[in-house]
């Protein structure tokens, strides 16, 4: 009964994101545009014996989950309590956890959705030699990683208005993916910026996603995101009970 009542509420939610055409242009058309654009001038540059279009489809592949991740439940979450169905829900038959829960569920499919048609393009403009069991490697980490930032999204849905909350999510978004070097390798943004860097978990997880595709650490990463999970998780708890109250 459970998985069919969480089911339901996963369908709901996925035609409740194709009713939003603007949050779908600007969470799924635009990401997918902006690594078309870059790796069809950058993509064929190499580096430690890895090409160009494969290292970004970790980076702007990050920025395409998160986009979808960060965006679509915190939005999605904002206008059911400016409609008043997140109340209707917490004295429903269906426990508030599992529509929560069905919310980051649907955004799962869209954000695979975009990692699909960068791969796609990265093998167009014959930039990508990366195996099929690393693209499913990168996928997997990129997906589990992007759950702290899928909580961030709904602990403001809970305070702030549906445009509010997206128009706050996109102030976070888009300089975290600058600063992290998600559109832009580190190594020719000014000295600064890769200084912040390594204090934004947006960075830790395209790192994460780079060890998949070329080496390289992993466990400094890792304990960033769990950390960050867990704060952000304690923060969302309190902004919904905030939102109760």
């Amino acid at each position: 009964m459970s998985a069919r009542v969480f089911g339901v509420e996963v369908l709901d939610e996925l035609r409740g994101i194709m009713r939003e055409p603007t949050a779908l242009f600007f969470s799924v058309v635009m990401p997918v545009g902006f690594f078309a654009l870059f790796v069809s001038i950058f993509g064929q540059q190499s580096a430690g014996g890895v090409s160009g279009g494969t290292r970004m489809l970790a980076t702007f592949g990050t920025f395409g989950v998160l986009s979808v991740t960060l965006m679509n439940p915190g939005i999605g979450v904002a206008d059911d309590r400016e409609r008043g169905w997140l109340r209707a829900k917490q004295v429903s038959a269906v426990p508030l956890g599992v529509t929560l829960a069905a919310k980051v569920a649907a955004a799962l499919p869209y954000a695979v959705g975009v990692l699909l048609a960068m791969t796609v393009a990265a093998a167009a403009t014959g930039s990508l030699d990366a195996s099929l069991a690393t693209l499913l490697r990168l996928g997997a980490v990129l997906m589990i990683g992007s759950l702290p930032f899928a909580l961030l999204g709904m602990a403001i849905g809970f305070q702030a208005g549906a445009n509010a909350s997206a128009a706050i999510l996109n102030a976070i978004l888009m300089p975290s993916a600058i600063a992290s070097g998600l559109w832009m390798p580190l190594e020719i943004m000014p000295d600064v910026i890769g200084r912040i860097a390594p204090f934004l978990p947006t960075y830790h997880l395209a790192r994460l996603g780079l060890a998949q595709v070329n080496g390289g650490g992993v466990l400094e990463h890792v304990l960033v995101l769990l950390a960050t999970t867990a704060v952000v998780a304690a923060i969302a708890a309190v902004s919904y009970r905030h939102a109760r109250a």
